[in-house]
């Protein structure tokens, strides 16, 4: 590879880290500099097409399958690529950021695969965009070590034959780095993220015996993977790498795509590792696509949709019919409970219901599944090696017996379940204690003993959203109204303000978190995401 010609990329308003050199070098920059000319133009319009089959899905309330694309979804003869043997084995995958304490507890928590989350579960801060990369390559040259300056306690990593294999999680196509900037235009996060990675890692992980694998969010259609193969090809190359060593799992946690999952794995065959099944991102975009659409797609309280609610049972069993009909991995949702170190009997209650959440999933035919917790991963590894025993995964399974129908998909009034007052007040606490701790850098926090990331805030502000526009009447004779939410959330910020004390109050950010709860949930203008008013508050 010939030596890189000057970075066109500029580092602006960004304050220096400490050794920000190792991750920032001239080649690097240069690397990501070139995916930006090359790939930015198409992100653009793909965004611009999500709009479009926003307003399509505004006027009719229904999706299909693509008629475009039946041939692909007919032709029983393609698979995507055999697993590498660093992923052939998916049983248990842990999710957190990157920050340096949970780089070597993630890595060192028996599960199989780490997600290292530049997503949802870090607020893109520049340090954290930064320091989380240094802090992976730190591991992978077994350079990293952490003394909690609290507790004293000292973090180290366990021999490499024990270690999780990792899976990146860059940003969604919708974000930008306003940190780096080409010709005064920022650079998508995604690029950044993903293009610091693999330049600095790609080849280091392949002497490791592993890889550069990815995990992919936010993807709402078939041409958005379209994209990612073509940067894996493209970022392949310019290495020097083999074609194919990538991999990449796509996060099936937009409505749209769920319709797209063949296509989506066809894209990206030569590089697809398998799908995994979100569900508040999931339960998110249900809400935005179809807020127009009347009672019938009014979600009840977040947490009355389970996995096992009709149209969510639909979309986990197409899921896994389909990556295994492809040779694909199929892994399921989050374990998101947190254990708590005072409360057995919380303990019990929550990891029974792990338990049967995990159970149900391996007898599902999933072949792995996520927790937030290195607790849980015994759970979730018990579950697993019950149905699976010696055997890395069942893809062999093939789900035949699975038959879903467009409308399936989106059968919400196929619940019992309605909104409450308490689903109410439940949305406006999470959303405010969220956002105030993601407005201070952090973006996994536990919350009444589970691990929240950004997708939980989303559906919480849609919840609120929706119920209002759709004049829900709570069980208690209450209307879902903007003055009732108001009312709900200064009870809160009361209430937290009493609990934490005046000063700790004071030192957070709660009354921006309350006022920027109540802009996304009751603007008129329905926000694409709360991270991108979000991130123009986000110091740092």
């Amino acid at each position: 590879m010939s030596a890189p010609a000057p970075s066109p990329l500029a580092v602006v308003n960004a304050e220096p880290l400490p050794r920000q050199e190792e991750v920032l070098t001239e080649a690097a920059l240069a690397f990501v500099a070139e995916l930006h000319r090359r790939f930015t133009p198409r992100r653009d319009e793909l965004l611009a097409r999500r709009a479009e089959r926003r307003a399509e899905i505004a006027r009719t309330s229904t999706l299909d399958f693509l008629p475009e694309t039946a041939a692909i979804r007919a032709d029983d003869s393609w698979k995507v690529a055999p697993a590498p043997a660093a992923l052939n084995d998916r049983r248990v995958e842990i999710t957190g950021p990157t920050d340096r304490k949970m780089t070597i507890n993630a890595l060192n928590s028996g599960a199989k695969v780490w997600l290292a989350d530049f997503e949802d579960a870090s607020a893109p801060t520049w340090e954290n965009v930064v320091l989380g990369q240094l802090n992976l390559i730190d591991a992978y040259t077994r350079k990293i070590d952490f003394t909690d300056p609290r507790s004293g306690k000292s973090y180290a990593l366990k021999p490499a034959e024990e270690l999780a294999t990792v899976v990146m999680r860059p940003r969604g196509w919708h974000l930008e780095e306003r940190h780096l900037t080409f010709d005064g235009r920022p650079v998508p996060g995604a690029l950044v993220d993903f293009g610091l990675y693999f330049f600095h890692n790609a080849q280091r992980l392949i002497d490791l015996g592993k890889g550069p694998y990815f995990y992919l969010p936010k993807t709402e259609s078939h041409l958005e993977a379209r994209l990612w193969n073509e940067i894996f090809v493209f970022a392949q190359d310019y290495v020097g790498i083999p074609q194919g060593t990538v991999r990449a799992t796509v996060l099936i946690e937009t409505i749209t795509a769920a319709y797209e999952m063949e296509e989506i794995l066809y894209e990206l065959r030569d590089h697809a590792a398998g799908l995994n099944a979100g569900r508040w991102d999931y339960l998110f975009s249900i809400v935005k696509n179809f807020r127009d659409g009347g009672a019938k797609f009014v979600l009840p309280d977040r947490n009355a949709v389970t996995m096992t609610a009709p149209f969510m049972r639909a979309y986990t069993e197409l899921l896994v019919r389909t990556c295994h009909k492809r040779g694909a991995h199929a892994i399921g949702g989050m374990a998101a409970f947190i254990p708590s170190r005072k409360d057995a009997e919380v303990n019990k209650v929550a990891f029974e219901k792990v338990k049967a959440d995990k159970d149900r999933e391996a007898n599902d035919g999933f072949d792995g599944s996520w927790v937030a917790h290195p607790d849980l991963v015994p759970i979730a590894m018990a579950s697993f090696d019950a149905v699976l025993g010696d055997r890395p995964n069942q893809k062999d399974r093939l789900r035949e017996d699975v038959s879903v129908a467009p409308g399936d998909l989106i059968a919400i009034d196929s619940l019992d379940a309605r909104p409450t007052y308490d689903g109410l007040r439940n949305a406006v606490q999470v959303g405010i204690r969220y956002i105030e701790a993601w407005l201070r850098g952090l973006g996994a926090v536990a919350i009444f003993n589970l691990m929240e990331d950004a997708a939980t805030a989303e559906i919480s502000r849609s919840q609120i959203w929706q119920w209002i526009n759709a004049g829900v009447v709570f069980e208690n004779g209450e209307t879902a109204t903007p003055e009732l939410a108001r009312k709900v959330a200064a009870e809160e910020l009361a209430a937290i303000r009493e609990e934490i004390g005046e000063e700790a109050f004071a030192a957070g950010k709660w009354q921006q978190a309350h006022d920027l709860l109540l802009h996304v949930s009751l603007d008129a203008d329905y926000a694409d995401f709360l991270t991108l008013p979000a991130y123009e508050q986000l110091v740092g």
